[in-house]
């Protein structure tokens, strides 16, 4: 899968759940009343519902590649080719006579 999809396919559906998770948690919680290790945090309302929604945002990201990586096949993660017959296989795999790469 190309580099630009797997962006996509990541980014995506986190900014769906981070502006879920923005709307539920900024409905229970008034960012005026937020504190940072006992001190009131010092932004506008404006200022915390964005840092509020690129927070959500990195941690549902974070989730979702996690997802993404833990996905891959045996055959992706060790870097060998799939096709179990030696005479099917390209040339190049590495589980055939040449030494190389299987795509």
């Amino acid at each position: 899968m190309e580099r630009s999809r797997k962006l996509i396919c990541i980014l995506w559906p986190s900014f769906l759940v981070a502006g879920a998770a923005e709307a539920v948690f900024f409905t229970l919680v008034d960012p005026a009343d937020l504190q940072l290790f006992g001190d009131p945090v010092a932004l506008s309302e404006l200022s915390a519902y964005t840092v509020g929604f690129f927070l959500f945002w990195v941690f549902a990201a974070a989730s979702s590649a996690l997802t993404f990586y833990l996905q891959r096949s045996s055959a992706e993660i060790n870097g060998m080719c799939p096709i179990p017959d030696a005479a099917d296989r390209p040339a190049g795999c590495p589980r055939g006579s040449e030494a190389g790469d299987c795509r």
